[in-house]
């Protein structure tokens, strides 16, 4: 008999990967994240697919997992899909508004938001990796 797969832990783990690499290539290359969101800010095209990509990918989050009350990584990994769906739809609705935001958050920042994001991704590779055998 085949066991279900666990949504909240490969949802952790993969979302988590992610955060990690994308913290600790912005440590190794600093700058880099702002270079991104200025050619974000400067192509509608890339608004769109970055909205869409995310919207995508927070949908799959949201509908992967559970809301189980009595499960903890279910429920911050439903949650993360859900803010992650927000965030798109302020990224195709109202992306110059949101980049500015974050440019002025980047410019002073930067190595705090790139290690919050690397932490993030270690904790969620953590909670994620504990729930399998």
């Amino acid at each position: 008999m085949t066991q279900p797969i666990d949504a909240p832990a490969w949802s952790a783990l993969m979302l988590g990967l992610a955060a990690m690499f994308a913290g600790i290539g912005a440590l190794r290359k600093p700058g880099i994240w702002r270079t991104m969101l200025d050619e974000i800010e400067g192509s509608p095209t890339l608004q769109f697919v970055c909205g869409l990509l995310e919207l995508l990918i927070g949908t799959l989050v949201y509908l992967a997992n559970p809301w189980v009350p009595a499960d903890t990584l279910a429920c911050v990994m439903k949650a993360l899909g859900g803010l992650m769906i927000i965030e798109a739809i302020a990224i195709l609705g109202f992306c110059d508004l949101y980049t500015q935001f974050w440019l002025r958050s980047l410019t002073h920042m930067h190595r705090g938001w790139a290690t919050a994001t690397m932490l993030f991704g270690l904790a969620l590779n953590v909670a994620g990796a504990l729930r399998f055998n």
